[in-house]
């Protein structure tokens, strides 16, 4: 009885010796997934947050101030560029331009007298005055030397050559007065009636086209294309020519304004691509817009990107979210976004998993980063594996048991082939 005793003893104690001393250690390491760190592309992305606006917009401010007398657009409605949207009182108007015509229609009149019909008489009757005059000095001038020669062969007296002398000179400053008198109606006369018959056209006409102009006013015009997003005054209420009758907006393409760092503005040009988005939905568009200045309050530049907006999902005034790229860096050193754990000094560091089964944090610099991937510019070696999942947490040095990794084609990626964990 006390030999099978002790034989069952020795046979625990036996038992107990054969049992398998890393169980526990095993049980203690912490799983981990892991991906190595890769040479490979990566795009550089600038993102910043800012405002959306319309392409176009326009405050439609009448140019008199009148009763609203009717809108022909309600809010929402769309309009096109030159659309009347609505009509001011214009009676009083209306009554001018009638005045300024019939002004107008009565300085044409006298302007087709004046050339047509008094002063071509004038010139006709100084014509025939000239002739007439050149005839009479003609005559005089034959009865003169007629008698001077009977005078000169004793057959007349002296008086009556005399008196045919004084005719002669009569006649001769009578055909010179008829003759300036002509050349006057020719040049000044003439040119200073029909010039002022010309200024008295000329100003009805202006008087009439400014009636006219301000009758057009009555009539608001929409000078873009389209969706009427505010209209504050009702039919009958008065319309101010300082304020606006209604806003139009262009929602055919928005406009993402931000303010995007100094260090991200110099990796910036026009055209490049750029994608926004909202809480309506994205589309993408291009940079249209980098600021020549600081901002000096924020040390920022202002970019702006355009992109269209089928549809008119996309809602100006609301945030916006803008990513551009900025050109794509070739064998950069990459790792999974989710490898990147921050340290208490602010800094960013990777945890490896090393030959030794065991994780060793590794400060790094990281240089680009976006949702998937960042760029390891120092502190780590292409081929190094990662911790991707399980990183959070373990101290330096701490054993870990490397799982099985999802890829982006849905296959496995682990240590030696190894199942998933289902831990």
């Amino acid at each position: 009885m006390r030999m099978a005793w002790l034989a069952a003893v020795v046979g625990i104690v036996v038992l107990s010796g054969c049992s398998r001393p890393d169980v526990r250690d095993v049980d203690a390491a912490a799983p981990v997934q892991v991906a190595p760190a890769a040479v490979g592309s990566i795009e550089r992305v600038v993102t910043a947050e800012g405002l959306l606006y319309p392409i176009h917009q326009s405050g439609i401010t009448p140019k008199i101030s009148a009763p609203v007398r009717e809108f022909l657009v309600n809010r929402g409605d769309h309009v096109r560029a030159g659309q009347v949207v609505a009509v001011l009182e214009n009676r009083d108007l209306s009554a001018a331009v009638g005045e300024a015509k019939s002004m107008y229609e009565q300085a044409q009149t006298s302007y087709q007298n004046v050339t047509a019909g008094s002063l071509p008489m004038d010139i006709n009757k100084a014509q025939s005055d000239v002739a007439a005059a050149k005839e009479a000095l003609n005559a005089a001038k034959k009865v003169y030397e007629s008698r001077l020669d009977l005078y000169k062969q004793g057959a007349l007296a002296r008086r009556l050559v005399d008196e045919a002398n004084v005719a002669y000179a009569q006649a001769q400053s009578q055909y010179a007065q008829a003759t300036k008198q002509l050349q006057t109606l020719m040049s000044v006369g003439r040119k200073a009636q029909t010039q002022s018959a010309q200024d008295q056209l000329d100003a009805a006409k202006a008087r009439y086209e400014a009636a006219e102009a301000q009758l057009s006013y009555s009539e608001i015009r929409s000078p873009v294309s389209g969706l009427v997003a505010d209209r504050p005054l009702y039919p009958g209420e008065m319309a101010s020519s300082g304020s606006p009758l209604m806003t139009v907006m262009d929602l055919s393409s928005v406009i993402a304004k931000v303010n995007v760092a100094q260090r991200d503005a110099a990796l910036l040009r026009l055209g490049m691509k750029a994608v926004i988005r909202t809480a309506e939905g994205q589309t993408e568009g291009k940079v249209t817009v980098i600021s020549p200045a600081v901002n000096a309050n924020s040390t920022t530049v202002e970019v702006w990107a355009e992109g269209p907006n089928p549809g008119e999902k996309l809602k100006p005034g609301g945030a916006a979210r803008v990513e551009i790229y900025a050109g794509t860096v070739k064998d950069a050193l990459l790792v999974p976004a989710t490898a990147l754990l921050a340290t208490h000094e602010g800094d960013m560091s990777v945890m490896v998993a090393g030959e030794d089964n065991a994780a060793h944090e590794r400060k790094v610099e990281v240089g680009i980063r976006n949702e998937e991937q960042a760029q390891i510019l120092s502190g780590l070696k292409a081929g190094e594996k990662v911790i991707v999942a399980g990183g959070i947490g373990l101290d330096d040095g701490a054993k870990i048991r490397i799982g099985v990794a999802e890829t982006a084609d849905g296959g496995a990626e682990g240590k030696g082939g190894a199942a998933k964990d289902d831990r």
